[in-house]
């Protein structure tokens, strides 16, 4: 448990500024969606696997936890032929035949002379710029409100309650009348819906944009669960109430994997250019697993003092998200790091930097 902790907390750090850092601005939210999407489809196959046709036995769970090897051999043997980052191969082996090649084999075409020149320019702007510390990255006025926005939106990200519905599924079910035998195959819909949610959003995140789809997740999440908090407090009163939860702890997960659940990673690579981005997600990944942790630990306590109403305690956290992206956050769909930069530049009372040659009249 411990290596798979730690190897999670290196993944969710580093998967993410790789996928930034590979993807041409056009696509670089639908792919950056990508962990996401997968994160769903690994729960989902828990699920599925963890049937007692399966291996959810008592005498065969242990296997359960051996499924992981396949996926972490397929990696183990398939990363080492993957290029690196070209940003990486740029700016810090200053290698740009390298960073040209890892273009060319990413993108698969041999005409990579935009995507080379979008980097040379950032690069050339930050050729003397050493990497940024945690306590830089801090202190740096020029990218207060990005450090405010990541940590903003990767603690709503976790206190939002997603983690506590589960806590609440079987106990519904078994309200609506489900036979508990039947509760782990009605319990796939929650697994299926995350991954339909997840591809729906990366189908859609360039088109509709990064605020929408987060503002309208948060929001969306904040009106269920004041839903779900009223017919959990009648669902004794009416036998058709219990299958109103249900369908408010669907539209719950559905809300949180169109834009809440993976958005959050995309931004914190968007905001920060090259020798900052390491930083910054060391920060995201900090705060996200230090809010997962909070929720593990209050959560029992906040269930036992308030009972169904716990879940008015997410609804506001994720209205105050909601209202604090709709004022804070700006768009960052198929922007380049200047522009986002000069979006934030009111706000941090700093001009950003010119990224722009410096040669060029």
């Amino acid at each position: 448990r411990f290596i798979m902790g730690v190897d999670g907390g290196i993944a969710l750090s580093a998967l993410p500024m790789y996928l930034n850092e590979i993807s041409p601005k056009e696509i670089r939210g639908s792919l950056g969606q990508v962990t996401a999407i997968f994160i769903c489809i690994g729960v989902f196959a828990g699920q599925v696997l963890g049937l007692p046709e399966l291996l959810g036995k008592e005498s065969t769970w242990p296997y359960l936890f051996g499924v992981i090897v396949v996926p972490a051999l397929v990696q183990l043997v398939s990363l080492p032929f993957l290029p690196e980052s070209p940003h990486y191969l740029l700016f810090e082996k200053h290698d740009q035949a390298g960073a040209k090649k890892a273009f060319q084999t990413f993108l698969g075409k041999e005409d990579v002379s935009r995507e080379m020149e979008e980097v040379l320019i950032e690069s050339r702007v930050q050729r003397n710029i050493q990497l940024v510390s945690v306590l830089e990255l801090l202190r740096s006025p020029s990218v207060r409100w990005q450090v405010i926005t990541v940590v903003v939106t990767m603690a709503c990200y976790q206190l939002c309650g997603l983690n506590a519905i589960w806590f609440y599924t079987n106990s519904i079910f078994g309200k609506a009348g489900i036979p508990p035998e039947k509760i782990p195959y009605i319990t796939l819909s929650t697994g299926g819906i995350e991954t339909l949610a997840a591809i729906f959003s990366g189908l859609v995140i360039e088109r509709l944009g990064r605020r929408p789809l987060l503002m309208g997740g948060f929001g969306l999440m904040a009106l269920f669960f004041g839903i779900l908090t009223i017919t959990l407090t009648l669902q004794d009163h009416a036998p058709g109430i219990p299958y109103l939860s249900i369908i408010c702890i669907l539209a719950i997960i559905a809300s949180f994997c169109s834009g809440p659940g993976g958005i959050p990673f995309i931004l914190t690579g968007e905001f920060f250019q090259q020798s900052q981005r390491p930083a910054a997600f060391i920060i995201a990944g900090t705060v996200n697993w230090l809010s997962n942790f909070a929720v593990g630990l209050l959560f029992p306590f906040i269930q036992k003092s308030l009972d169904t109403y716990c879940f008015l305690v997410f609804a506001a956290i994720c209205l105050a998200g909601a209202v604090y992206f709709y004022f804070v956050l700006p768009e960052t769909k198929n922007r380049t790091h200047a522009e986002i930069s000069q979006a934030f530049a009111k706000r941090n009372k700093t001009h950003p930097p010119d990224n722009t040659d410096p040669g060029t009249p």
